[in-house]
Protein backbone atom coordinates (compact mmCIF):
# COMPACT_ATOMS: atom_id res chain seq x y z
CA UNK A 1 0.00 0.00 0.00
CA UNK A 2 2.62 2.26 0.88
CA UNK A 3 4.45 1.56 -2.28
CA UNK A 4 1.29 2.78 -4.25
CA UNK A 5 0.88 5.75 -1.76
CA UNK A 6 4.31 6.70 -2.90
CA UNK A 7 3.61 6.77 -6.71
CA UNK A 8 0.49 8.73 -6.03
CA UNK A 9 1.79 11.58 -4.33
CA UNK A 10 4.90 11.44 -6.65
CA UNK A 11 2.35 12.05 -9.68
CA UNK A 12 0.34 14.44 -7.78
CA UNK A 13 3.84 16.32 -7.01
CA UNK A 14 4.18 16.52 -10.87
CA UNK A 15 1.01 17.42 -11.53
CA UNK A 16 1.48 20.34 -9.36
CA UNK A 17 5.03 21.18 -10.06
CA UNK A 18 4.09 20.94 -13.98
CA UNK A 19 0.99 23.13 -14.14
CA UNK A 20 2.55 26.02 -11.86
CA UNK A 21 5.44 27.47 -13.69
CA UNK A 22 3.00 29.04 -16.37
CA UNK A 23 -0.01 29.74 -13.64
CA UNK A 24 2.33 31.71 -11.75
CA UNK A 25 4.23 33.50 -14.68
CA UNK A 26 0.42 34.53 -15.84
CA UNK A 27 -0.87 35.64 -11.76
CA UNK A 28 2.43 37.37 -10.54
CA UNK A 29 4.70 38.53 -14.41
CA UNK A 30 1.64 38.52 -16.50
CA UNK A 31 3.72 36.11 -18.94
CA UNK A 32 1.39 35.72 -21.09
CA UNK A 33 3.26 34.36 -23.98
CA UNK A 34 4.75 30.34 -24.36
CA UNK A 35 6.59 28.93 -27.44
CA UNK A 36 4.64 25.45 -28.79
CA UNK A 37 8.20 23.91 -27.65
CA UNK A 38 8.46 25.08 -24.42
CA UNK A 39 3.83 23.90 -24.17
CA UNK A 40 4.71 20.30 -25.76
CA UNK A 41 7.75 20.18 -23.20
CA UNK A 42 4.89 21.23 -20.49
CA UNK A 43 1.78 18.75 -22.05
CA UNK A 44 4.69 16.07 -21.84
CA UNK A 45 4.90 16.45 -18.04
CA UNK A 46 1.51 17.24 -17.11
CA UNK A 47 -0.57 14.94 -19.24
CA UNK A 48 2.11 12.12 -18.35
CA UNK A 49 1.76 12.36 -14.83
CA UNK A 50 -2.04 12.61 -15.35
CA UNK A 51 -2.01 9.59 -17.57
CA UNK A 52 0.39 7.65 -14.62
CA UNK A 53 -2.09 8.77 -12.21
CA UNK A 54 -4.96 6.68 -13.69
CA UNK A 55 -2.97 4.00 -13.86
CA UNK A 56 -1.50 4.17 -10.03
CA UNK A 57 -5.39 4.26 -8.97
CA UNK A 58 -6.48 0.91 -10.97
CA UNK A 59 -3.10 -0.38 -9.23
CA UNK A 60 -4.21 0.80 -5.86
CA UNK A 61 -8.24 -0.59 -6.93
CA UNK A 62 -6.42 -4.25 -7.19
CA UNK A 63 -4.57 -3.92 -4.01
CA UNK A 64 -7.55 -3.63 -2.31
CA UNK A 65 -9.03 -6.11 -4.12
CA UNK A 66 -6.77 -8.75 -2.95
CA UNK A 67 -6.32 -7.08 0.44
CA UNK A 68 -9.85 -8.01 0.89
CA UNK A 69 -10.97 -10.59 -1.20
CA UNK A 70 -7.89 -13.10 -0.54
CA UNK A 71 -5.50 -11.55 2.45
CA UNK A 72 -3.29 -14.77 3.00
CA UNK A 73 -1.42 -14.47 -0.08
CA UNK A 74 -1.21 -10.84 -0.24
CA UNK A 75 2.34 -10.53 0.69
CA UNK A 76 2.65 -13.61 -2.06
CA UNK A 77 0.73 -11.70 -5.22
CA UNK A 78 2.17 -8.38 -4.37
CA UNK A 79 5.51 -9.01 -3.80
CA UNK A 80 8.31 -6.22 -4.13
CA UNK A 81 9.38 -6.74 -7.79
CA UNK A 82 5.88 -6.97 -8.91
CA UNK A 83 5.32 -3.53 -7.82
CA UNK A 84 8.40 -2.46 -9.61
CA UNK A 85 7.59 -4.00 -12.89
CA UNK A 86 3.96 -2.64 -12.06
CA UNK A 87 5.96 0.88 -11.83
CA UNK A 88 7.63 0.44 -15.19
CA UNK A 89 4.39 -0.97 -17.05
CA UNK A 90 2.33 2.38 -15.83
CA UNK A 91 5.47 4.85 -16.97
CA UNK A 92 5.93 2.81 -20.48
CA UNK A 93 2.34 2.83 -20.88
CA UNK A 94 2.20 6.40 -20.63
CA UNK A 95 4.78 6.90 -23.09
CA UNK A 96 2.98 5.05 -25.45
CA UNK A 97 -0.11 6.85 -25.26
CA UNK A 98 1.26 10.15 -24.90
CA UNK A 99 4.28 10.47 -27.63
CA UNK A 100 2.24 9.90 -30.36
CA UNK A 101 -0.37 12.79 -29.53
CA UNK A 102 2.76 15.46 -28.84
CA UNK A 103 4.60 14.00 -32.26
CA UNK A 104 1.47 15.03 -34.27
CA UNK A 105 1.41 18.85 -32.93
CA UNK A 106 5.13 19.31 -34.20
CA UNK A 107 3.07 19.31 -37.97
CA UNK A 108 0.52 21.88 -37.43
CA UNK A 109 0.67 25.16 -38.60
CA UNK A 110 -0.02 27.40 -35.41
CA UNK A 111 -1.86 30.47 -37.05
CA UNK A 112 -4.22 33.36 -36.18
CA UNK A 113 -5.18 34.35 -32.73
CA UNK A 114 -3.74 31.73 -30.12
CA UNK A 115 -5.37 32.06 -27.13
CA UNK A 116 -5.49 28.92 -24.70
CA UNK A 117 -8.76 28.39 -22.34
CA UNK A 118 -5.92 27.61 -19.47
CA UNK A 119 -2.95 28.48 -17.77
CA UNK A 120 -0.86 26.18 -18.89
CA UNK A 121 -1.38 23.91 -22.42
CA UNK A 122 -4.08 21.31 -22.80
CA UNK A 123 -4.26 19.11 -25.56
CA UNK A 124 -7.13 19.70 -26.41
CA UNK A 125 -6.87 23.65 -26.44
CA UNK A 126 -3.72 23.50 -27.99
CA UNK A 127 -4.94 21.98 -31.48
CA UNK A 128 -7.40 24.36 -31.21
CA UNK A 129 -4.94 27.41 -32.61
CA UNK A 130 -4.03 25.49 -35.39
CA UNK A 131 -4.78 26.68 -39.05
CA UNK A 132 -4.69 22.77 -40.72
CA UNK A 133 -6.46 20.50 -40.09
CA UNK A 134 -7.18 18.35 -36.66
CA UNK A 135 -8.82 15.84 -37.64
CA UNK A 136 -6.11 13.29 -36.86
CA UNK A 137 -5.19 14.96 -33.93
CA UNK A 138 -8.91 14.68 -32.58
CA UNK A 139 -8.96 11.06 -33.31
CA UNK A 140 -5.96 10.44 -31.80
CA UNK A 141 -6.87 12.80 -28.71
CA UNK A 142 -10.09 10.20 -28.07
CA UNK A 143 -8.22 7.35 -28.45
CA UNK A 144 -5.62 7.89 -25.78
CA UNK A 145 -8.74 9.30 -23.51
CA UNK A 146 -10.52 5.60 -24.82
CA UNK A 147 -7.36 4.19 -23.56
CA UNK A 148 -7.10 5.33 -20.63
CA UNK A 149 -10.22 6.42 -18.96
CA UNK A 150 -11.95 3.63 -20.91
CA UNK A 151 -9.58 1.05 -19.62
CA UNK A 152 -8.86 2.23 -15.86
CA UNK A 153 -12.96 3.15 -14.83
CA UNK A 154 -14.49 -0.18 -15.44
CA UNK A 155 -11.74 -2.27 -14.61
CA UNK A 156 -11.90 0.47 -10.72
CA UNK A 157 -15.65 -0.32 -11.16
CA UNK A 158 -15.40 -4.31 -11.37
CA UNK A 159 -12.88 -4.42 -8.66
CA UNK A 160 -15.35 -2.79 -6.79
CA UNK A 161 -18.04 -4.97 -7.55
CA UNK A 162 -15.95 -8.08 -6.25
CA UNK A 163 -14.85 -6.27 -3.62
CA UNK A 164 -18.48 -5.32 -2.69
CA UNK A 165 -19.97 -8.94 -2.97
CA UNK A 166 -16.90 -10.47 -1.02
CA UNK A 167 -17.64 -7.93 2.15
CA UNK A 168 -21.65 -8.71 1.75
CA UNK A 169 -20.51 -12.28 2.18
CA UNK A 170 -19.30 -11.29 5.93
CA UNK A 171 -20.99 -12.11 8.38
CA UNK A 172 -19.99 -9.99 11.48
CA UNK A 173 -20.83 -6.30 10.67
CA UNK A 174 -17.88 -4.91 12.19
CA UNK A 175 -15.93 -6.75 10.04
CA UNK A 176 -17.85 -5.61 7.19
CA UNK A 177 -16.97 -1.68 8.52
CA UNK A 178 -13.66 -2.97 8.81
CA UNK A 179 -13.57 -4.30 5.24
CA UNK A 180 -15.03 -1.12 3.52
CA UNK A 181 -12.98 0.90 5.51
CA UNK A 182 -9.91 -0.41 4.01
CA UNK A 183 -10.70 1.11 0.74
CA UNK A 184 -12.71 4.14 1.65
CA UNK A 185 -9.50 6.49 0.79
CA UNK A 186 -9.44 4.91 -2.81
CA UNK A 187 -12.67 5.58 -3.44
CA UNK A 188 -12.17 8.88 -2.39
CA UNK A 189 -9.28 9.35 -4.58
CA UNK A 190 -10.96 7.82 -7.63
CA UNK A 191 -13.80 9.88 -7.54
CA UNK A 192 -11.71 13.27 -6.95
CA UNK A 193 -9.57 12.14 -9.88
CA UNK A 194 -12.38 11.19 -12.34
CA UNK A 195 -14.84 12.90 -12.13
CA UNK A 196 -13.42 16.40 -12.91
CA UNK A 197 -11.83 14.92 -15.73
CA UNK A 198 -14.98 13.61 -17.33
CA UNK A 199 -16.51 16.91 -17.20
CA UNK A 200 -13.76 18.42 -18.24
CA UNK A 201 -13.23 15.97 -21.15
CA UNK A 202 -17.40 16.43 -21.94
CA UNK A 203 -16.94 20.29 -22.04
CA UNK A 204 -14.32 20.65 -24.40
CA UNK A 205 -15.87 17.32 -27.36
CA UNK A 206 -19.53 19.05 -26.99
CA UNK A 207 -19.84 22.50 -24.99
CA UNK A 208 -18.35 24.57 -27.59
CA UNK A 209 -21.01 27.37 -26.75
CA UNK A 210 -19.83 26.86 -22.86
CA UNK A 211 -18.93 30.36 -21.57
CA UNK A 212 -14.90 30.31 -21.40
CA UNK A 213 -14.59 30.10 -17.29
CA UNK A 214 -16.29 27.37 -17.47
CA UNK A 215 -13.21 25.04 -19.42
CA UNK A 216 -11.11 27.65 -17.39
CA UNK A 217 -12.69 26.40 -13.87
CA UNK A 218 -12.92 22.55 -14.69
CA UNK A 219 -9.67 22.70 -15.95
CA UNK A 220 -8.16 24.06 -12.73
CA UNK A 221 -10.68 21.28 -10.40
CA UNK A 222 -8.91 18.66 -12.36
CA UNK A 223 -5.51 19.34 -12.05
CA UNK A 224 -6.01 20.94 -8.32
CA UNK A 225 -8.34 18.51 -6.42
CA UNK A 226 -6.04 15.67 -6.42
CA UNK A 227 -2.99 17.55 -5.25
CA UNK A 228 -4.94 19.17 -2.63
CA UNK A 229 -7.50 16.57 -1.54
CA UNK A 230 -5.29 13.41 -1.52
CA UNK A 231 -2.83 13.84 1.18
CA UNK A 232 -5.92 15.19 3.56
CA UNK A 233 -8.39 12.34 2.30
CA UNK A 234 -4.93 9.50 3.24
CA UNK A 235 -3.89 11.53 6.44
CA UNK A 236 -7.54 11.08 7.70
CA UNK A 237 -7.65 7.60 7.22
CA UNK A 238 -4.00 6.07 7.42
CA UNK A 239 -3.26 5.76 11.05
CA UNK A 240 0.35 5.70 10.14
CA UNK A 241 0.41 8.86 8.25
CA UNK A 242 -1.61 11.06 11.25
CA UNK A 243 1.27 9.40 13.58
CA UNK A 244 3.93 11.00 11.18
CA UNK A 245 2.38 14.28 11.41
CA UNK A 246 1.67 14.60 14.69
CA UNK A 247 5.22 13.83 15.49
CA UNK A 248 5.87 16.42 12.43
CA UNK A 249 3.75 19.24 14.53
CA UNK A 250 3.79 17.80 17.56
CA UNK A 251 1.24 20.52 19.60
CA UNK A 252 -1.67 19.27 16.77
CA UNK A 253 -3.74 17.18 18.31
Amino acid sequence: MYYFLSMLSTTDIGITVSSLPTTLGVLWFNARIISLDACIVQMFFLHGFTLMESSVLLAMAFDCFVAICNPLRYAVILTNSRIIKAGVVIFVRMLIILMPLLLLLKGLSICGPNMLSHSYCYHPDVIKCSCSSIKVNSICGLVALILTLGIDVPCILLSYVLIIKSILSVASPEERQKAFGTCISHIGAVAIFYIPWVILALVHRFGHKAPPYIHTLMSNLHFLFPPVLNPIIYSVKTKQIRKAFCRLFPNTD
